[in-house]
């Protein structure tokens, strides 16, 4: 509480310097100069405004309100200073209901204030729908002038109010975007943190009339933290969190965005030329050097060779050696990499269960376990472990819609490296699971070369922070184009049309080639 408060003080503090500064600006810049010019009572002021309106320097753009500016509309003049002439205009007046959450006119224009009256204003193309309500009280946060805005616990009763209207011209959200905010307090700030605000709804409750508002609040909160049925819950976000599976919704815009744009496009069916056990075995080689390589566990080909055809590791580098052993393992075992997952249960089971083989004598990193430490790559973090779970099952149905192969592959790999579930190895199983979906419909694996690491990593870059999936479907296809020529019974053949291509080379010092066979 103590944390809430000293918040709470310095959005005052901040607001109030910006009042303070916008005061001092008002009277220090000329009145022909200021965009936002309102109309007074006083004679001085009253005379400047018509002798600068007859000089053409100031244009009356509503009622009471003036603007030095004639370049742009009016509406985005008013716009822009919304909440300033707000303050002017109606002191005491509260940013209210939705718009308490959404600071801006909903999709039909229209902004919801409490006053001491309840009338509907058009401004410049904005309704504003002011509803008689209880004035400011100890908490409500001031924005502009003597606009304030209702603190979070008074919006939420204020949006669990019965609204005759629905949509964009409703005074409340809806009761699943209601939910979705409950869920993300719980999410970012934790239980500690819902429950305070429950705690100040509840000691407002009374004051402002709203006791049935807050019984509708405290159930919707009992039910997220699972202490009251779920049957209230409308949100597939806020149900997930009350059976105890709670996920990213940011990713799961991404992974909609990729699921999108992979159902549009037709793929090209590339099928495996590595049919003999021979020589799936030498592509799956290639495939464990390289998917390690990436992730920094460089060895020379021969000592990669010598670790698979000895089974053992190399002495000086036990831990790096199984990491070859245990990706090898997995990937060169037709009938393993033919299993891919029927429902959200399988999945989680074969990750855990590849994983732990993957990473088998990394005991510090838990093989086979969920990750109990956030992880970050720069300036990223990937999802919270207490969401990794849920988003993984929220995921497969996206999985579930996907038809071809290479759609399946490229989702699966970027799941997991969006995901990124475990303390380590998730680049390699990303790899793996990308790569089973490949070998379940007898496509042509993926592998990707080192010198192609940084198309691959800039591709998962730009879908991840921008949310463009093109990039990485055209890598992953350049990519498959390229492997579906590494074919043969003879590794030293293979390996010799690898440095044919520049596969072994960084990107600095050459390109890949395609090189069709």
């Amino acid at each position: 509480m103590e944390k809430y408060i000293q918040k709470q003080a310095y959005i005052r503090k901040y607001f109030l310097t910006l009042h303070h500064n916008a005061f001092i600006m008002e009277n220090i810049l000329p009145i022909h100069l200021q965009e936002i010019i309102f109309g007074s009572s006083e004679s001085k002021v009253s005379k400047q405004i018509s002798k600068l309106l007859k000089e053409g320097k100031i244009r009356k753009i509503a009622p009471r309100i003036y603007s030095s500016n004639f370049t742009e509309p009016v509406e985005e003049i008013v716009s822009r200073n919304l909440f300033q002439i707000l303050g002017k205009l109606y002191p005491g007046a509260i940013l209210s209901h939705r718009s308490a959450f959404e600071f801006k006119p909903t999709k039909a224009g229209h902004i919801f204030l409490t006053y001491t009256y309840t009338k509907k204003v058009t401004l410049a193309g904005i309704t504003l729908r002011f509803l008689e309500g209880h004035k400011p009280i100890e908490g409500d946060n001031p924005i502009s002038g003597e606009l304030y805005a209702s603190q979070k616990p008074r919006a939420f009763l204020e949006n669990l109010q019965l609204s005759k209207n629905t949509g964009p011209t409703s005074k409340c959200l809806t009761l699943s975007e209601i939910e979705e905010k409950l869920e993300q307090i719980i999410r970012v700030n934790g239980k500690e943190e819902i429950n305070k605000v429950r705690d100040s709804a509840k000691a407002i409750a009374s004051k402002l009339k709203m006791e049935k508002e807050f019984k509708r609040l405290n159930k919707m909160i009992s039910a997220l933290l699972s202490t009251h049925t779920s049957k209230i819950l409308s949100s597939p976000l806020a149900i997930a969190r009350a059976f105890g599976a709670p996920y990213d919704p940011g990713r799961m815009k991404l992974f909609e965005e990729l699921f999108r744009e992979l159902q549009k496009q037709e793929f090209k069916n590339r099928p495996d030329r590595n049919t003999t056990a021979k020589s799936f075995r030498n592509f799956a080689f290639f495939e464990s050097y390289f998917s390690n390589y990436i992730e920094g566990t460089v060895f020379e080909v021969d000592e990669a060779k010598q670790i698979i055809e000895t089974n053992k590791p190399l002495a000086a580098r036990n831990e790096d050696s199984h990491d070859v052993l245990g990706t090898y393992h997995i990937v060169s075992n037709r009938k393993e990499m033919s299993i891919t997952p029927n429902t959200s249960d399988d999945f989680l089971t074969m990750l855990l269960y590849r994983h732990k083989i993957l990473l088998s004598v990394r005991e510090n990193k838990n093989p086979g376990l969920f990750k109990d430490k956030n992880n970050f790559a720069g300036n990223t973090a990937f999802v919270d472990i207490n969401l990794v779970k849920g988003t993984l099952i929220q995921s497969f149905d996206f999985y579930k819609g996907l038809s071809h192969p290479f759609s399946k592959a490229a989702y699966m790999m970027f799941v997991m490296s969006e995901v990124h579930p475990f303390l380590d190895g998730n680049g390699r199983i990303a790899r793996v699971m990308m790569n089973a979906e490949l070998v379940k419909e007898g496509q042509s694996k993926i592998i990707i070369p080192t010198i192609y690491r940084e198309d691959y990593m800039g591709a998962l870059r730009r879908l991840t922070r921008q949310g463009d999936p093109d990039p990485y479907i055209r890598m992953l296809q350049r990519a498959h184009e390229f492997s579906e020529n590494i074919f043969g019974d003879h590794m030293n053949e293979m390996q010799e049309y690898l440095i044919q291509t520049n596969a072994f080379l960084e990107h600095t010092e050459a390109k890949l080639k395609i090189i069709t066979r």
